[in-house]
């Protein structure tokens, strides 16, 4: 298809943006698109490529923003149930042991997602994928972590790669049996980190089919869940069995999880939000992408958002994600993340598109493939109701995507358009 007349085609040439370099749009103003099978073939002012490509179909994007799909690089994507009484008692002041006391908290999604069949996983899945997707976002990262046990990990696992063969929303699979300590082993930590690293990780390897990418491994280094030493004991067998890495870190402490991934080369480390200066810059010498989230700090309502401004003038990637999750930021909308890293990260939309776009691809190891427009790559285009890319950020709570194209092919037509 030839995608023609937009007021701009942001391309997002050139890979990666560190540092000062974020917000490179690679704008052409009156600009076309030129897509055959599932790759993009080049992009170019419209005159020039309508003349080139006449028999080509066509869709008219006139005063219309065209830009690559969305990349959320972070998210928790498959439960089961809801934690909306557990937000209302946040309201009315209970603390979290109290909420834990009550039956809520991590450990409540647990126990709902253990006593869930694949069938119910897939079943309440989906629409949040297809909400996902609406909103603009055509590739996602999606953790397991609400198991916390061998059988039901490896089935959150089965459904994700179930849903990712369904498509058309693509899924980057990460295993987070490190998310929280189970009930099991409330008391003694440890004994569940050694149980991790003797059945858990290698039974996902021996259950993984053949022929797939190996999943991410992630960790929550935090305090109340995983500590440094633990971290790295998972993070280090896992580097050994040949999983990529990744982890949560500083979300609320600073434990030492940042400089801990750039140390094992993790793709990602995410959160970051009470990451030290001298944490800062050791990840910002690495090529490990820093993730923001901040939905979850607005979820909690918190005050404190990561530091993009110190990680950008370490020179680090910075990368943007939903963190959706049913405990604190049940949000599908990439374009919502931007309008809170605009305001409370002070990221430009420029910043904070590319930080949602190419940094996001490389934050799951595939900025080869996605995540700008350029030829080669695959097909994942959004047209926007806007006719200016400052309004990214500029409004919230308005879904501006008009059309979803995925790998060559228009699978959203939004009526906003």
């Amino acid at each position: 298809m030839l995608i023609h007349s937009a007021s701009q085609i942001l391309t997002l040439a050139g890979g990666p943006q560190r540092g000062q370099n974020l917000g490179q749009l690679g704008l052409i103003p009156n600009g076309a698109l030129l897509i055959q099978g599932e790759k993009i073939v080049t992009a170019g002012p419209s005159e020039e490529l309508q003349a080139a490509y006449p028999d080509e179909p066509q869709i008219d994007a006139a005063n219309c923003v065209v830009m690559p799909g969305f990349v959320d690089p972070h998210t928790h994507l498959i439960w089961v149930g809801d934690r909306a009484a557990e937000f209302e008692m946040r309201l009315q002041g209970k603390t979290y042991l109290e909420i834990l006391a009550a039956g809520g908290g991590i450990l409540s999604t647990v126990r709902a997602t253990r006593a869930a069949s694949l069938y119910s996983l897939l079943g309440e899945t989906r629409p949040r994928m297809l909400t996902m997707l609406e909103h603009g976002t055509t590739p996602a990262e999606a953790k397991t972590g609400y198991g916390l046990e061998t059988e039901s990990e490896l089935r959150m696992l089965q459904a994700l790669i179930a849903l990712d063969e369904e498509g058309p929303l693509e899924l980057a699979i990460t295993f987070l049996g490190a998310h929280a300590i189970p009930p099991e082993f409330k008391d003694d930590p440890q004994a569940y980190t050694d149980h991790l690293c003797v059945n858990m990780l290698p039974a996902v390897g021996a259950w993984w089919p053949d022929g797939r990418q190996l999943p991410f491994v992630d960790v929550f280094c935090e305090t109340g869940a995983f500590d440094l030493d633990q971290s790295r004991q998972i993070l280090s067998l896992a580097k050994k069995l040949g999983f990529p890495l990744k982890i949560h870190a500083d979300e609320f402490d600073n434990l030492g999880g940042a400089a801990l991934a750039a140390e094992l080369h993790a793709v990602s480390a995410d959160h970051l939000v009470a990451t030290s200066e001298e944490d800062i810059n050791i990840l910002a010498e690495s090529d490990t992408v820093a993730v923001a989230l901040p939905n979850t700090p607005f979820g909690l309502a918190e005050d404190h958002y990561t530091p993009a401004q110190a990680i950008l003038e370490a020179g680090g990637i910075l990368a943007l994600a939903t963190d959706l999750n049913p405990g604190t930021a049940w949000c599908e909308n990439m374009q919502f993340a931007i309008a809170l890293a605009c305001r409370y990260m002070h990221l430009t939309p420029a910043q904070a598109i590319a930080a949602a776009t190419i940094n996001a691809a490389a934050a799951i190891s595939r900025a080869d493939q996605i995540g700008s427009l350029e030829p080669g790559k695959q097909g994942d285009v959004l047209i926007l109701n806007v006719p200016n890319y400052q309004h990214l950020g500029y409004r919230f709570g308005t879904n501006l995507v008009r059309t979803v194209v995925k790998k060559g092919d228009v699978v959203v037509r939004n009526s906003n358009g």
